[in-house]
């Protein structure tokens, strides 16, 4: 964070949003410094990751969420400037679609009994997809950034963050390990056999597993000492 005095050929590039933004003297979250206020014109220096070093016109320069600041609109381009590229809207509509269709698909296997619950959990671990439309104007959730971007016609602005800049979205949930499946016996009727008791066991020791074939009971009495 710096306060030299007013800022010379101070250019905006950027707007604060209405609601006004947290700052920080550096790209640290544990080093907060005064917030910026709405609608504040602030010229972006540098980014770094989510992170945007802006400048003010009073020279005041600090760090915010790069992510959230509002671009100003800039002059056409000349015959010596080329064409900018704006964030493109349908290569996010083809990730959400995508995304929606595996989903789809997982469901209609689970719902037809062509696979079981875990394997439904596997196929649809980590998907994330979000799409709202209102006539002209959609949000889409980007996964990869975490935030949601919303956008009229075919631009997109970021709308919504969902972590912190410089954290890494949350990463979606595990689902809980799926109990065991029960030992069948071949040829009996489904059920594992009774542990046998204790003292009927060779040396005493405990019932063989139900992997295994059930313990047999040797006679070790010799008949000649009858």
């Amino acid at each position: 964070m710096t306060s030299p005095g007013p800022a010379e050929d101070f250019r905006p590039t950027h707007i604060v949003p209405q609601e006004g933004l947290p700052a920080w003297e550096i790209p640290d979250v544990s080093r907060p410094t005064v917030p910026l206020d709405g609608f504040l014109p602030v010229q972006l220096l540098s980014r770094r990751g989510d992170w945007g070093e802006v400048l003010c016109a009073n020279g005041w320069s600090a760090w915010v969420d790069g992510r959230l600041l509002v671009s100003v609109p800039q002059p056409p381009p000349t015959a010596d400037r080329p064409l900018a590229r704006k964030e493109d809207v349908r290569p996010q509509l083809t990730r959400a679609a995508e995304a929606l269709e595996r989903y789809r698909r997982a469901v209609d296997e689970l719902a037809s009994g062509r696979t079981d619950a875990d394997s439904f959990r596997r196929t649809v671990r980590g998907l994330r997809a979000g799409v709202v439309l209102d006539g002209e104007s959609v949000w889409v959730y980007d996964p990869t950034a975490g935030k949601w971007l919303y956008g009229d016609e075919s631009r997109l602005t970021t709308f919504a963050v969902v972590a912190a800049p410089g954290a890494s979205p949350e990463p979606p949930p595990q689902p809980p390990p799926a109990p065991p499946t029960p030992t069948q016996v071949s040829g009996g009727s489904g059920v594992p056999p009774e542990r046998p008791p204790a003292d009927g066991a060779a040396g005493g020791g405990p019932a063989a597993d139900a992997e295994h074939d059930t313990t047999r009971i040797v006679n070790t009495r010799d008949p000649e000492a009858d």
